[in-house]
């Protein structure tokens, strides 16, 4: 058994390359091998959002507050609120983030494949991220 005390896990600010806009990441979890799973509450402030990206064994997003976006690619851009859980399928390319004018925060799961959890691509853009 390991319990991870609260202020035990510094807060980390979401990497320009990754993210647009103000992001902070608190880790949760990172279990050892044999296990995969990672997890980390993101908190996404007004306009705020990942690069698009994918997950070699997809990933589960548990919209804990807030209002959030998220969009796969080909589909359209839409609206996450607390309560909400997504999943993204293995390889599918998305993105998510908050909302023009409400903060987001969630719960991101995923798990790492040969010590991989992501593949980060290109920002999302103002249009796409409007949904134009």
């Amino acid at each position: 058994m390991d319990i991870k005390r609260l202020g035990s896990r510094p807060s980390g600010k979401g990497p320009a390359d990754w993210f647009t806009g103000t992001v902070r990441i608190d880790p949760l979890f990172q279990a050892d091998e044999p296990a995969r799973a990672n997890g980390a509450a993101v908190t996404f402030e007004p306009g705020a959002r990942t690069a698009w990206h994918t997950h070699p064994l997809g990933q589960t997003l548990i919209v804990t507050q807030g209002l959030g976006l998220v969009q796969r690619e080909g589909g359209p851009v839409e609206e996450i609120r607390p309560g909400d859980v997504v999943w993204f399928a293995p390889g599918e390319k998305h993105w998510h983030g908050a909302s023009a004018t409400v903060a987001m925060t969630h719960i991101a799961i995923h798990e790492a494949l040969d010590g991989k959890t992501v593949d980060w691509l290109e920002p999302v853009s103002d249009d796409q991220y409007s949904g134009r």
